[in-house]
């Protein structure tokens, strides 16, 4: 997919396409952290503490119900 920047007030902007957004799970609301590496622009949602306390919660609770199972896989 090919953009070009946009004029927005006395800055540039660049449209994400909503196919684009729906795959990140974002919004016009989500926050964006913007980096580069010297060649390319890379912009990517802000990881959420509250995120990835949840994602820890749901893996000891499976954990906790699974263990012999994983256990098993695991030799």
């Amino acid at each position: 997919m090919i953009k070009k920047l946009i004029r927005h007030g006395n800055s540039s902007a660049i449209v994400i396409d909503k196919p684009i957004m729906e795959l990140l799970n974002i919004d016009s609301g989500t926050p964006l952290e913007m980096t580069t590496d010297g060649k390319n622009i890379i912009i990517s949602p802000v990881k959420s503490g509250n995120r990835l306390n949840r994602l820890g919660k749901s893996l000891d609770k499976i954990n906790t119900r699974h263990k012999s199972t994983l256990e098993k896989l695991a030799e």
